[in-house]
């Protein structure tokens, strides 16, 4: 899908439009505790999220949930590797990621109500705010080293953030104002960065600050305060930031993905509380980029060496792991503001492949890069670490959404939902489905009381065939790919909808690097050859597997169980020829491909005779 600047206007709607989408997602009450999150309205183009406290997540997404809170956020020694630093303050470099675990503990403990959690969210909170300075610096830097020593910026934005969290998640009044100081140290200091610092550092502001501008439009929305505010607009100058793609690793680091999608989304988050049409120039640059040009790999991920690419090289630092959440959160952003379900397809596809690839699947260990070629390595604490465990926290937000006067899914998974839609009018749904290992969702629909509303599906860009019933009678109705399906009835208590996709292996062209060769999917996912289920094939490089020839037509259409990732995943059976340039033999080797997110994966494109039968990737194609 091609976006142009005009096309992003047009779907964002008038100025009064974006200024209804203000306090969307961020509780401005007096005490937040007391506020559902969010409560506004939505327009007839808005999508407004179900709260936390009002989805409970089963199926893959809620086991890595699950997964992310035992065995990785609970098995943090959070005093000695996190806190240890800020009660010290001692450091001359370095970051710590402090700010991302309060946050991810808050929405974790807002989500779960598990005591564990809800005690280490307390004890993070209170130990940070007990370590701030009377001046309100709120980070681990000697005096002389404070705020323009690279990363003290990100570092205490994103503990301001997470403090700004725990205020609007559980009213902690407390860890608001010790938010407020610190955002005021910042404001109060700015003036004092050296005009060369840029050039002396060698990387960009934004960059050096990834995630404060979207922290100072949270406070702004949060406590009315229009310094937070006027401090984006003039100092920071929000509105104007654009530097383009910047292909490669140049000087200052221009190329960032990770800081380009952050600065974006505080651009998004900018535009619906004073509408510009210049803070939606830099996002529609790097969606017409990943889409329409060479710039997301197949799994969804974007970047190599943590800057833009578009070569399509899929080994070594590539698809970082910041970058994906991120992409992830303006991909929702956008789907709010504009109901576009492009947007809820592209989520899925970066969640189920490159999110969750970035994860073992036993939920402990983590990625900073996720290739999908060669050896994929796990990481120690740092900034992704901390940023997938936000995004995980985020999740259930971005499964079910209020419209106008309706209700719409965006992504199918095992679940419950409670969803108000005014006029004392609430609707519980309920998903079954062990999808993405197949098509098939179960939807059981029980309203308060018999009432007319909308139901909007999401039917995938993949999926060419798709039918809907309603208490086993067939719905005549569009469902057409790329689109929200809408069943328009009379509900009542006990009506059950049957969601039927298509799921079809489908063989997928490279670009770039990957010319000649297919990528292997089926619904949203990637599949990829792990070498160590063959003896034959242990001992061969990525580059020697991205030689193998599949035969198309010799492909199992049922997907065999594999229990590699999850425990109701799914593999593919099919022929190949093994040698090298393999175009003659009779392809007799049989190969089992799992998905993408096995952590030995280490090769996801093959070679076909020919090329032609493959297709183009449907979140690639530009639209008409």
């Amino acid at each position: 899908m091609h976006y142009t600047r005009r096309r992003m206007l047009q779907i964002f709607g008038s100025t009064a439009a974006a200024t209804a989408f203000q306090g969307v997602g961020l509780s401005t009450a007096s005490n937040a505790a007391e506020a559902r999150e969010p409560e506004a309205q939505p327009t007839s183009k808005q999508l407004v999220p179900v709260d936390l406290t009002d989805v409970t997540l089963g199926g893959e997404i809620g086991r890595r949930i699950a997964l992310t809170i035992k065995n990785n956020l609970l098995a943090l020694n959070v005093d000695q590797d996190f806190l240890s630093y800020f009660q010290h303050k001692n450091a001359r470099d370095g970051y710590v990621a402090m700010g991302k675990l309060i946050d991810a503990s808050v929405r974790f403990a807002y989500y779960t109500k598990d005591e564990r959690v809800l005690s280490l969210k307390t004890h993070l909170v209170e130990q940070i705010i007990a370590t701030q300075g009377l001046d309100g610096y709120i980070g681990d830097m000697i005096p002389e080293k404070r705020m323009w020593t690279v990363w003290d910026l990100h570092e205490m934005g994103y503990i301001i953030y997470g403090l700004t969290s725990d205020y609007k998640y559980f009213g902690n009044k407390q860890a608001l104002t010790a938010a407020k100081q610190a955002a005021d140290y910042i404001i109060n200091n700015w003036s004092t960065m050296p005009a060369d610092w840029e050039d002396r550092q060698e990387i960009a502001v934004h960059v050096a600050a990834t995630g404060m501008d979207r922290t100072m439009v949270t406070l702004y929305r949060v406590t009315g305060d229009r310094r937070y505010l006027d401090f984006e607009l003039e100092q920071r100058d929000l509105p104007n930031w654009d530097p383009g793609i910047v292909l490669g690793r140049r000087p200052l680091v221009l190329g960032h993905t990770y800081a380009y999608m952050a600065a974006s989304l505080a651009q998004l988050e900018l535009y619906s509380i004073e509408p510009d049409p210049k803070l939606l120039r830099a996002t529609t640059k790097a969606l017409k980029f990943m889409t329409a040009g060479n710039g997301m790999g197949i799994t969804g991920g974007v970047g190599q060496a943590e800057v833009w690419t578009d070569d399509q090289d899929g080994g070594r630092d590539l698809q970082e792991t910041c970058s994906t959440c991120y992409q992830i959160r303006v991909y929702e952003h956008l789907l709010r503001l504009t109901a576009d379900s492009h947007f809820g397809d592209l989520l899925e596809r970066t969640i189920l492949n490159t999110l969750f690839g970035a994860q073992s699947p036993d939920g402990s260990h983590l990625r900073y890069f996720t290739p999908f070629e060669g050896d994929r390595a796990y990481a120690g604490e740092c900034c992704c670490t901390g940023n997938f465990r936000r995004i995980i926290s985020e999740l259930p937000a971005m499964v079910y959404y209020r419209a106008e006067n309706g209700v719409v899914i965006n992504l199918y998974s095992t679940s419950k939902a409670k969803v108000s839609i005014g006029d004392g009018l609430s609707i519980a749904i309920q998903q079954e489905t062990n999808y993405p290992s197949s098509g098939d969702v179960t939807i059981r629909v029980e309203p308060s009381r018999p009432a007319s509303f909308p139901l909007k599906l999401r039917i995938p860009r993949w999926c060419h065939t798709a039918t809907v019933s309603v208490n086993s009678m067939p719905v005549e109705m569009a469902c057409t790919p790329g689109t929200f399906a809408t069943i328009e009835r009379r509900w009542q208590a006990g009506d059950q909808v049957l969601l039927k996709m298509t799921m079809d292996w489908r063989f997928v062209r490279g670009r770039q690097r990957q010319a000649g060769r297919v990528a292997i999917m089926r619904g949203p996912l990637v599949f990829t050859l792990n070498p160590q289920q063959d003896t034959a094939l242990a001992g061969k490089s990525a580059d020697d597997l991205g030689r193998i020839v599949i035969d198309m037509a010799a492909i199992e259409q049922s997907p065999v169980r594999s229990v590699d990732v999850r425990p109701d995943g799914i593999g593919c059976w099919l022929k190949a020829g093994t040698s090298v340039g393999a175009l003659g033999d009779d392809r007799s080797t049989t190969l089992t491909l799992t998905e993408f997110a096995d952590p030995d994966g280490k090769c996801v494109y093959f070679k076909i005779p020919d090329i032609s039968q493959a297709s183009q990737d449907e979140l690639t194609l530009r639209s008409v």
